[in-house]
């Protein structure tokens, strides 16, 4: 399945529509319209779709098609579980449990619940990001009415213990919520052998449309509801369905139940190749998470002394699409919360790049990411040693097209520069995301170059390199400001 000429391995983040799925959508924006609540024959047509779709969803997580209700995403997914379960029993306590490395649709929902007067504990991981049970047991007092703890990481990869944190929860009478939304179809998940009483998962992450996702709950699980009107979905989600959304939903659940294994094994196989061939061709390279059991399709590399920025930068100008999270520059942005609390130094963390992979892509692939990654971090790597206790200018772009054709008028010139994310600074400036670093002292012959090939710019800032590391000073003093926007300094 081909994308554009697009090299795409952030599968994490999300996924193209499968050809089987698309097929089956189409039908059902314009022939089959019908909404579900009427009784005609074109209203049925829709509601029979419907329901197979959640018969499919139900097959992939090994649930009852009755115990899947739909939602527009993951985020609904999460905030419905959290928030329903925690107002269903507030008459019976307050305290909520949860990770560190949770995904924000997790840990803001139990932050506003904080606001709410709920109590929540936030528990920490290991340094490959594991959460040991026996913590969440330990925490759990009388209390307790609900336990959170994602399948598995979207950063990292790493795969949480949830069967054995399940039992606990089972035996201790607490809701138990889980989020498989970048779990599901990379891995086989069984409701039942997991404990869970909610799991959320959505279908843009399985090769399925975005805008809708699922929450399974278990049979005589209650929560609240959050929305209110005409009660579709069993009054947990009123609102018309995204029929065709659902429809596909269903179709890439159906794709990834049958294809599970082989998606698996393929993956796992373009992974580990990816991390050996990187870990002994850069030197200064690590794989966070790489003690632990982890998904097929993520892998998380630092790359020491350089801003992961930079590289997603470098490696878009090549048609090489990867996530640079949300990993700083020297500007204040900050550092991945799961890779903080997996006690990961600021600097590596700055320099993570997260490679994600799907079952479309192949070897031949991931041999080019490599020559391209490795052409990269020499680049940078070297611009960093030139330009140390130099004054550095940016150039800015119109477009990514003008910023590539700078750099082929420029890579065998001997001119020392290297291609960069545009600065925090300039954010604002409407100009391409992929900017030129070089010395000061040559921006005039750099610019004179580009002028004479036609190769326009936006404008040239004198700043400080995203591509050069952070000192530990400049990194503390960014934490400080930090804590002060928080309150805390």
């Amino acid at each position: 399945m081909s994308h554009t000429h697009q090299l795409f391995l952030d599968h994490a983040s999300t996924t193209p529509v499968h050809p089987d799925v698309l097929g089956l959508m189409l039908p059902y924006f314009g022939y089959h319209f019908g909404s579900t609540g009427s009784f005609y024959e074109l209203a049925q047509r829709s509601k029979v779709a419907v329901e197979e779709a959640r018969s499919r969803v139900a097959r992939l997580i090994g649930a009852d098609p009755r115990e899947i209700v739909f939602t527009s995403s993951g985020t609904e997914s999460d905030n419905m579980a959290i928030l329903g379960a925690a107002q269903a029993h507030r008459s019976r306590g307050n305290h909520i449990i949860t990770s560190a490395v949770e995904h924000p649709a997790v840990l803001h929902a139990c932050r506003h619940l904080e606001h709410q007067g709920f109590r929540v504990t936030c528990l920490p991981v290991d340094k490959d990001g594991l959460i040991d049970p026996a913590l969440v047991e330990d925490a759990i007092n009388d209390d307790t009415i609900l336990i959170s703890i994602m399948h598995a990481n979207n950063e990292v990869g790493t795969i949480e213990p949830i069967a054995e944190i399940g039992k606990i929860a089972r035996e201790k009478g607490i809701t138990f919520h889980s989020d498989a939304v970048q779990s599901a179809g990379k891995i086989a998940i069984d409701v039942a052998e997991l404990n869970v009483d909610l799991l959320s998962i959505a279908s843009h992450k399985l090769y399925g449309p975005k805008g809708v996702g699922a929450l399974y709950i278990r049979t005589k699980t209650k929560i609240a509801p959050l929305l209110f009107g005409s009660g579709q979905e069993q009054g947990l989600r009123p609102g018309t369905l995204n029929i065709p959304g659902v429809v596909g939903f269903g179709m890439a659940c159906e794709v990834a139940c049958r294809d599970l294994e082989n998606n698996r094994v393929q993956m796992t196989a373009l992974r580990e190749s990816l991390e050996q061939q990187v870990l002994q061709r850069i030197p200064g390279t690590s794989v966070h998470g790489a003690g632990a059991p982890r998904l097929p399709h993520i892998s998380s590399i630092a790359f020491e002394g350089l801003l992961a920025d930079s590289i997603g930068a470098s490696l878009d100008a090549k048609d090489i699409s990867v996530s640079t999270g949300s990993a700083p520059t020297l500007y204040g942005k900050h550092v991945s919360h799961v890779l903080a609390a997996m006690n990961v130094s600021p600097e590596l963390a700055n320099a993570t790049v997260r490679f994600s992979l799907g079952w479309e892509n192949k070897e031949r692939e991931v041999r080019k990411t490599l020559d391209c990654l490795e052409d990269s971090v020499t680049r940078l790597r070297d611009f960093s040693k030139a330009s140390r206790s130099k004054e550095v200018s940016i150039f800015t772009f119109p477009d990514k097209a003008h910023a590539v054709s700078a750099h082929n008028l420029l890579k065998d010139r001997g001119i020392p520069y290297a291609l960069t994310a545009k600065p925090e600074d300039i954010m604002q400036l409407l100009c391409a995301h992929i900017a030129l670093a070089c010395l000061s002292s040559d921006q005039h012959t750099i610019g004179a170059l580009l002028g004479e090939h036609g190769i326009d710019i936006t404008g040239t800032h004198r700043l400080q390199p995203q591509c050069r590391t952070a000192t530990k000073k400049e990194l503390e003093f960014w934490a400080k400001v930090a804590e002060i926007k928080k309150g805390k300094g």
